[in-house]
C-alpha cells in the first residue's frame, strides 16, 4: 500500500478510516446508480460515505440504499434533518439501521432552523425538558431537549436492550457550545463548510477524546479559472439563504467585504474550498487533519452536479486512501 500521508486506512466495518465521501449528488439519480455509485466508494477504499439530507430521498430511505449495496463501508448522515422527524422517529430510524447493520451506520443529526427562529415550523416540539417542563430556548436548548427524547424513546417498554446494535451517534456543530454539548452527549462533532482554522477551533472545544469528521469540498481541475468559478458557485449558494454556516465564518474573521453583491471574496473561497490538483486537495485533507480531524469527508464538485463525480473519486482514491 504507498504512503499517502494520512495515515493508514484499513477499511474494516464500522472503521470510517481517514477519509471518505461526502455528497448531494445521489439525490438526482436513479436507485441503480445509487448502488453502483456506492459499491464503487467502498471498493476504491474510502472508509466512509456521508449524505446530505435535503430535497430528494429521506434519510432513512436513502442510508437503507447505501448499506444494502455495500458489505462493510460506514453509512453516514450528513444530517438527518432534526427539522423532519420528532425525536421518536429519529431514534426508530437509529435502532432499525443499528441492528441491521452492526458498526456501520453513523447517525449525524442537527437542523438549521428552531422554533425560536420567525418563519419557522419545525417537526418537533418539546414541552418535557428545560427547568419549567418548557422547551428550553434557542438551538441549543433544542437539540439538548431533543437528545432527552431520543434517549428516552429508547427506554419506552417493550423496546428490547440490544446497545451493542446501537450506531454511534453526532450532531452537527460549528459554535463553541454546540460542539461542547456534542462531546459531552454523543460520539462527537460533524462540521460543514468549515476552513481549517475552524477545525483547530474545534478540536480545541471537543478536548481531545471526541470524533471530529470535517466535509471538504473539492474541485479536481488543473484549470485554476475554471476551479475557482464552480468553487465560487458553491459559496454563493450558501450565501444566498440563512445558514449558520455564514454565520460561522463571519465568527472566524470574514467580514463584509467578503460578500459582496452576492459574490464571495476569492479569500473566502480559497478557505473553504479546495481546487486544482490530486496534490492540492490532498494538502487540504492533510492540513485538516493536523489541525485535529479524526476523518475528513471530501465532497466533489463539478459543473454539473446533477452528474455523480465518479471520474474524480477515482482519480483521488490513489492519493487519498492509497
Amino acid at each position: 500500500m504507498p504512503d499517502t500521508g494520512l495515515g493508514r486506512c484499513r477499511v474494516l466495518a464500522g472503521d470510517l478510516g481517514r477519509v471518505g465521501v461526502w455528497t448531494f449528488a445521489f439525490d438526482a439519480q436513479p436507485a441503480g446508480l445509487v448502488r453502483e455509485g456506492a459499491a464503487e466508494i467502498e471498493e476504491l477504499g474510502y472508509g466512509a460515505l456521508w449524505f446530505g439530507e435535503a430535497y430528494g430521498r429521506d434519510a432513512a430511505g436513502q442510508a437503507s440504499l447505501l448499506l444494502a449495496a455495500t458489505r462493510r463501508l460506514v453509512v453516514a448522515t450528513g444530517i438527518a434533518s432534526v427539522e423532519r422527524r420528532d425525536p421518536v422517529s429519529m431514534a426508530m430510524v437509529e435502532r432499525t439501521l443499528g441492528e441491521a447493520f452492526p458498526g456501520r451506520f453513523l447517525l449525524g443529526i442537527g437542523g438549521h432552523r428552531t422554533a425560536s427562529q420567525p418563519g419557522a415550523e419545525p417537526a418537533y416540539r418539546s414541552g418535557r425538558s428545560g427547568p419549567t417542563g418548557a422547551p428550553r430556548a434557542g438551538a441549543l436548548g433544542m437539540m439538548r431537549d431533543y437528545l432527552d427524547a431520543m434517549d428516552a424513546a429508547a427506554r419506552l417498554p417493550g423496546v428490547p436492550a440490544v446497545p451493542e446494535s446501537v450506531p454511534r451517534r453526532v450532531l452537527a456543530a460549528l459554535g463553541p457550545k454546540m460542539l461542547q454539548l456534542a462531546a459531552e452527549r454523543t460520539w462527537g462533532a460533524h462540521s460543514y463548510f468549515v476552513p481549517v482554522a475552524h477545525t483547530a477551533r474545534a478540536r480545541a472545544a471537543l478536548g481531545p477524546h471526541a470524533f471530529l469528521g470535517v466535509e471538504q469540498a473539492v474541485v479536481l481541475d488543473r484549470n485554476l479559472d475554471r476551479a475557482r468559478e464552480v468553487a465560487a458557485a458553491h459559496v454563493a449558494g450558501y450565501m444566498a439563504m440563512a445558514h449558520h454556516q455564514i454565520a460561522n465564518v463571519r465568527r472566524l474573521g470574514f467580514g463584509d467585504e467578503d460578500f459582496v453583491d452576492g459574490r464571495p471574496s476569492r479569500r473566502l473561497v480559497d478557505a473553504i474550498v479546495a481546487y486544482g490538483d490530486v496534490d492540492a486537495l490532498h494538502a487540504r485533507v492533510r492540513e485538516h487533519l493536523d489541525a485535529g480531524a479524526d476523518h475528513v469527508c471530501v465532497q466533489v464538485l463539478t459543473a454539473d452536479p446533477g452528474v455523480l463525480p465518479r471520474a474524480e473519486w477515482r482519480e483521488l482514491a490513489p492519493a487519498l486512501v492509497g
